[in-house]
C-alpha cells in the first residue's frame, strides 16, 4: 500500500522530464517538431510529450525538401490542444519571423525574393514569399496583360518588392519587374550586335497609327510610317501585315533606350536624287490626285514623287473654294511645274496654269476703250461691281461713274440687278482685275470743253436763283457752275441775286479750273474789272480830261461795232 501511495525515483525523474518540456511547449512560441507521415495533403507532426498536430502541405511548398518521416522541422505552436486533442501548428508562421528579416534584407539590396502566386484578391494576386503574405497588383503580373494566370499559380518563381511595411505587415512585389529586366539585358546583349546600317530580316508583330513594330529576333524595332516606302502612306496597313516577313534597314540605334529605328524605304534608290533634272520648271505633265486638303492637293507624278496644288493655283476664277470642290482623290490632272526645291523635297505645281487664262482672252476679245454691256452683281462702298460673262467681274469706280456728281450721291442712281454699259479702262492680269468707266463714256465736261479755260469769258445761261448766288450753265458740253453773291457785280448794290432770273443770260469770266473737284468759278464781277481796265488801258491816256463813263460808254461802243464772231 505504501508502494503505491509513494512515486518512486523514476516516477520523479518521468515527471520532472515532462514538467521541463512542458515549460518549452509555450503557445505563441517556434518548438521544433518531429515529421511522422505525409499523405500528400496533410502533414502529421509530434512536437513532444506525445502531443502531435498536423499542417496543410502547402504550407511546405517553398521547402527544397519535401518533408519526410524522422524530418525535423520548426514549426509555430498556436495551441497545445484542441477540441480534438491535437496540438494547432503552423510552419507558414514559423518561417514568418525568419522571413520578414530576410525580406527587409532583400528589399534594403534590391534583390530579388522567390514566391509562389497562390490566391486571386481584388485588383491582383496573393503571394506566399515563405510565411509572408504578399500583394501582386494585375498591372505587374506581366509585361504584357495576361489572359490567364492559371499556368503561373502555385510556381516558384522570382519577385520585386516594390514596398513593404512590416509594422502593418504589408508587402507589395512585381513579377513584371525581374521580366523587364531580364528583357533589358537580353536587348542589350542584342543591340550590342547591332549597327546603324545594318540589313536584317524581321517580321512585323504589331501595327500602329503611325508604324509598325517588327521582331528582330529577341528585340522590336519600329517601322515608321514615312520610311515604309517613298510614295505616300496614309496607314501602315497599306503597306504591311501582322506577320509579314520583311527586310529593313537599321537606321538609328539609341544606346540609352535601346530604341531602334528601322526603314524600308532606305533599301530602294531614291527618286529625289535627280528631282531638278527631271522636273523642269514649265513642264507640263499627268498625275493622279492622292490627298486632298484644306489648303490644296498633292498629286503623286511618279511612285515617290507628289508634288502640291496649292489652293491659290487651282482656278483662275473660283477664289476661296475648297479644292474638293475642283478635283477629287484619284483624278487624272494635267499640271505645271511651277516650282522645285529638292532639299525640302517638295515640287509646287499649277492647275490653272494648263487653262486659258480668262483675264487674257477678256483682253483680246475687249481692248482698251472698248464699251461692254453687263449686269450689276454688287454695290459696295466702292463702286459697281458688272458681271462680264460666267467667271468675270469688272469694276466701275465710285469716282469713274459721272462728272457731274459725287461718287456717293452718283451710285444712289443704280441698283443691284441693273444691266448697265461701261468702257474698259484697264485689264491688270497680274492682280486679275477689269477696271471699268461709266461716266468716260461722254466727254469731260471740263476737259473737252474749250471754253472751260482760266481767264475765258464765257456766256451762261441761269438755272436757279439762291440766296447765296446763282447757278449757271456754260459751252458744250455744258459744265455747271456757281457765281457767289459777291461775284454778281463789281457794285455792291448790285450784288442781289433777285435780280436774275432763270433762263436769263449773263455774261462771266472763269477765275478757277480745278479738275480733280471738278469745279469751275465764273466771277461777273472779275469780267466787270478786267473790262473797265481795258478800256482804260486803251482809251485813258488819249483823253485824261474823260469821266471813267464816258471811257466805258466808248469802250462799250466799240465792242458793239466789232463783229459776232469776235465777241
Amino acid at each position: 500500500m505504501t508502494d503505491n501511495m509513494n512515486p518512486s525515483t523514476d516516477d520523479f525523474a518521468s515527471m520532472f522530464e515532462e514538467s521541463a518540456g512542458a515549460a518549452t511547449l509555450r503557445e505563441g512560441r517556434v518548438v521544433p517538431a518531429t515529421v511522422i507521415a505525409n499523405n500528400g495533403d496533410f502533414i502529421t507532426l509530434d512536437i513532444g510529450l506525445k502531443t502531435e498536430g498536423r499542417i496543410p502541405a502547402k504550407e511546405f511548398l517553398l521547402e527544397e525538401k519535401k518533408p519526410a518521416p524522422g524530418d525535423i522541422v520548426e514549426v509555430y505552436l498556436d495551441r497545445i490542444e484542441n477540441l480534438m486533442g491535437e496540438a494547432v501548428l503552423s510552419r507558414e508562421k514559423a518561417r514568418r519571423e525568419e522571413s520578414w528579416i530576410t525580406l527587409e534584407d532583400n528589399f534594403n539590396k534590391e534583390e530579388p525574393v522567390k514566391g509562389a502566386i497562390v490566391g486571386r484578391v481584388k485588383g491582383g494576386f496573393t503571394v506566399d514569399l515563405g510565411g509572408v503574405s504578399a500583394f501582386l497588383p494585375g498591372s505587374q503580373v506581366d509585361i504584357r496583360p495576361v489572359r490567364d494566370v492559371g499556368p503561373l499559380m502555385n510556381k516558384v518563381q522570382p519577385f520585386a518588392i516594390l514596398k513593404m511595411d512590416r509594422a502593418r505587415g504589408n508587402v507589395v512585389v512585381s513579377r513584371r519587374a525581374i521580366l523587364e529586366e531580364s528583357r533589358a539585358e537580353q536587348r542589350a546583349e542584342i543591340v550590342g550586335n547591332m549597327e546603324e546600317g545594318n540589313i536584317r530580316e524581321g517580321v512585323v508583330k504589331n501595327i500602329t497609327d503611325y508604324g509598325a513594330f517588327v521582331d528582330l529576333g529577341g528585340i522590336d524595332g519600329l517601322l515608321h510610317v514615312t520610311d515604309m516606302s517613298w510614295k505616300r502612306v496614309n496607314h501602315p496597313s497599306q503597306v504591311v501585315n501582322v506577320g509579314d516577313s520583311v527586310r529593313v534597314q537599321i537606321i538609328k540605334i539609341n544606346p540609352d533606350t535601346q530604341r531602334i529605328s528601322l526603314g524600308m524605304k532606305q533599301l530602294e534608290s531614291d527618286p529625289w536624287g535627280d528631282i531638278e533634272a527631271k522636273y523642269v520648271i514649265g513642264t507640263r505633265m499627268s498625275g493622279q490626285v492622292t490627298n486632298i486638303t484644306d489648303y490644296g492637293a498633292f498629286v503623286e507624278l511618279e511612285d515617290g514623287v507628289e508634288g502640291l496644288i496649292h489652293v491659290s493655283e487651282m482656278s483662275w476664277t473660283k477664289k476661296n473654294i475648297h479644292p474638293g470642290k475642283i478635283v477629287s482623290t484619284s483624278q487624272e490632272v494635267l499640271v505645271e511645274v511651277l516650282d522645285v526645291d529638292s532639299e525640302k523635297r517638295r515640287i509646287s505645281l499649277g492647275l490653272k496654269q494648263t487653262q486659258e487664262n480668262p483675264w487674257s482672252s477678256f483682253l483680246s476679245e475687249h481692248p482698251i476703250g472698248s464699251e461692254i454691256e453687263g449686269e450689276i452683281r454688287g454695290i459696295t462702298e466702292f463702286g459697281l461691281f458688272i458681271g462680264l460673262g460666267a467667271e468675270l467681274d469688272g469694276m466701275v469706280h465710285i469716282n469713274d461713274i459721272a462728272w457731274d456728281k459725287s461718287g456717293d450721291d452718283a451710285i444712289q442712281d443704280y441698283n443691284k440687278g441693273d444691266t448697265v454699259t461701261a468702257k474698259v479702262l484697264d485689264v491688270d492680269m497680274d492682280k486679275e482685275r477689269i477696271s471699268l468707266g461709266i461716266k468716260q463714256l461722254t466727254g469731260d465736261p471740263i476737259g473737252d470743253n474749250t471754253t472751260a479755260k482760266r481767264g475765258a469769258i464765257v456766256t451762261c445761261s441761269v438755272t436757279e436763283v439762291t440766296t447765296g448766288g446763282i447757278e449757271v450753265t456754260f459751252g458744250e458740253p455744258a459744265v455747271q457752275s456757281f457765281i457767289r453773291r459777291s461775284d454778281l457785280s463789281r457794285d455792291r448794290s448790285e450784288q442781289r441775286p433777285e435780280r436774275f432770273a432763270v433762263g436769263d443770260k449773263v455774261d462771266a469770266k472763269v477765275t478757277a479750273v480745278d479738275k480733280s473737284s471738278r469745279r469751275v468759278t465764273l466771277s461777273i464781277k472779275a469780267l466787270e474789272i478786267s473790262e473797265e481796265q481795258e478800256a482804260v488801258a486803251q482809251y485813258g491816256s488819249a483823253d485824261s480830261g474823260a469821266s471813267l463813263g464816258d471811257i466805258l460808254g466808248a469802250a462799250l461802243a466799240s465792242n458793239e461795232d466789232k463783229p459776232e464772231a469776235d465777241s
